[in-house]
């Protein structure tokens, strides 16, 4: 399995002087996978300690924090005597201890000569009712789920993974057909491992039903988290209810017209006060992707952010397909996919590639008239570039075209199922190009 955050991870290493790293995300996105395969691949040696259900850990970390009291106490755990340098400890399900997380701030400041990775549900970070979390003295990353890119890797279609991140558009044409084909197989399968396992280790034979089982019960498994983290503390300031409601409201929100967030289409009568905590639940615990609107589509973007409109998307298009309940027959019908629930899909799919090739959400903007929007925006190189997503192979995009020359932006990308072309500063490019250019 390829992971494209692991260039990043090795980058940390190889800075002097580096702080322990955090690397979190949704539950399983494989920060696990990815943290051993590092340290398999990178390290002489490597220390795993997993604190899920790890009573023995859980009492380690609830005494004294010292580094010299706790490095005898992870080689005996881990099996591997630690010695600074070529060692690797991982700190697995960090949450789960919540003062191991105030134990990386002590090997920052007390040992930095030890490489310390410690992986956490952002659900459990994020809710969880222990100590604080060490700011400023730990590095940060998050993994989110496969991109098309990795999918392809995953399933043996290195080829087409090797032509796509090459650019060369002439011979990308020519495949156009078969890499559409593949990204049918993705809108219905995601990113997910688990799912992305299933489709890849019985392709051509796939059983869909499988994939779909495993997506079900994984938004089953994150509605059981809600309970755990909220049930479970003294005074919680957000109810499962709440978190439910918003979760399963992710298929609808989006397959509106205009898919800006609604809370009377969470509940009717709702409004911001009863769903706002929820919502940022869902964002922190990285199950759910806010893109905010911009009042003005110009650079910083941040500076005209609208803190009163925003979408909300699921962590991953396969997920979205299932608690959608997209039927594998989709699959048959060609382009049609692109165009199921008035394009979710094909955005979800958009803002996912654009989310982890920037490591960062990007914008939206609307006209205050709603006579005009832009989809995605996000900056680059100093400049914002601005992202239209069309469901089919019709190109019209008057609000991009407008918005283009209005502000002049130096590249603008319209996204479709059609294939490439170059245009001037409005570059048109297939779906499956998100995230790649």
């Amino acid at each position: 399995m390829k992971r494209f955050l692991m260039d990043r991870l090795v980058a940390w290493k190889n800075t002097p002087g580096h702080k322990p790293l955090m690397l979190e995300g949704a539950r399983q996105v494989g920060k696990t996978w990815l943290a051993r395969e590092f340290g398999r691949t990178q390290y002489a040696k490597v220390a795993y300690v997993s604190l899920f259900d790890n009573a023995t850990m859980g009492s380690l970390f609830e005494g004294n924090l010292s580094v010299d009291r706790l490095i005898p106490a992870l080689s005996i755990e881990s099996g591997t005597r630690i010695t600074p340098q070529d060692t690797l400890i991982i700190l697995d399900e960090v949450q789960e201890a919540p003062r191991a997380m105030t134990a990386l701030k002590m090997f920052n400041e007390t040992a930095p000569e030890y490489d310390v990775l410690a992986t956490g549900s952002a659900l459990g970070i994020a809710m969880h009712p222990g100590s604080a979390f060490p700011v400023g003295k730990v590095n940060r990353l998050k993994l989110y789920p496969m991109t098309f890119l990795e999918f392809l890797y995953a399933c043996g279609q290195d080829g087409l993974a090797e032509l796509l991140e090459s650019k060369d558009f002439a011979l990308i044409d020519v495949m156009h057909e078969r890499i559409m084909a593949w990204l049918r197989y993705f809108l219905y399968t995601g990113g997910m491992p688990e799912a992305v396992s299933a489709f890849a280790g019985t392709f051509p034979n796939v059983d869909f039903a499988a994939i779909r089982q495993v997506q079900e019960t994984l938004a089953a498994d994150y509605r059981d988290d809600f309970s755990k983290h909220t049930d479970a503390q003294p005074r919680p300031v957000v109810s499962t209810l709440r978190l439910n409601q918003v979760w399963d409201s992710l298929p609808s929100q989006l397959a509106r017209e205009n898919s800006k967030f609604l809370y009377g289409a969470v509940r009717e009568g709702g409004r911001g006060k009863d769903f706002e905590v929820a919502i940022q639940w869902l964002v922190d615990a990285s199950l759910a992707l806010r893109v905010r609107r911009v009042s003005t589509p110009l650079k910083p973007l941040a500076a005209y952010e609208d803190g009163n409109a925003f979408k909300l998307y699921c962590l991953d298009v396969g997920l979205l397909a299932a608690m959608s309940g997209l039927d594998a027959h989709a699959l048959l019908d060609g382009d049609e996919l692109f165009r199921e629930f008035k394009g979710a899909l094909t955005e979800q799919f958009v803002c996912q590639q654009l989310t982890a090739q920037h490591a960062k959400v990007p914008y939206y903007w609307s006209a205050e008239n709603s006579s005009g929007e832009l989809d995605f925006l996000y900056e680059q190189d100093g400049q914002v570039v601005p992202v239209e997503v069309k469901a089919g192979r019709h190109k019209q995009a008057k609000s991009l075209i407008y918005a283009q020359k209005k502000h002049g932006y130096p590249l603008a990308y319209r996204y479709s199922a059609t294939r490439h072309s170059d245009n001037g500063p409005i570059k048109d490019m297939p779906l499956y190009m998100a995230g790649i250019v």
